[in-house]
């Protein structure tokens, strides 16, 4: 083969390539617009998280905060799968 042939079947495999990459870039394009997405959903207001993002909030001073004190626990809980234990009845009570 002389070096004129060589140049020419470079140039066609060099083409053939970039016809090639097109067309996968083109398919490719076409199938990420037929793909619908879900819907948004609005979050459920969930008291806890509030409560959560209250405590994140104040920093440190959370640490002393009864209430954020038992958020953490009840985040704990959920967390765990752990169901909280019924409250032991007081002396007197029936």
């Amino acid at each position: 083969m002389d070096s004129k042939m060589l140049v020419r079947l470079g140039a066609v495999i060099f083409v053939a390539i970039a016809i090639t990459a097109t067309v996968i870039e083109l398919t490719r394009q076409e199938d990420t617009a037929r793909v619908r997405t879900a819907p948004q959903l609005q979050p459920t207001a969930d008291p806890l998280q509030a409560m959560l993002r209250r405590c994140q909030g104040l920093g440190e001073a959370a640490t002393r905060d009864a209430d954020c004190l038992s958020a953490w626990a009840e985040s704990r809980d959920r967390f765990l799968g752990n169901t909280p234990a019924p409250a032991a009845p007081q002396p007197g009570e029936r």
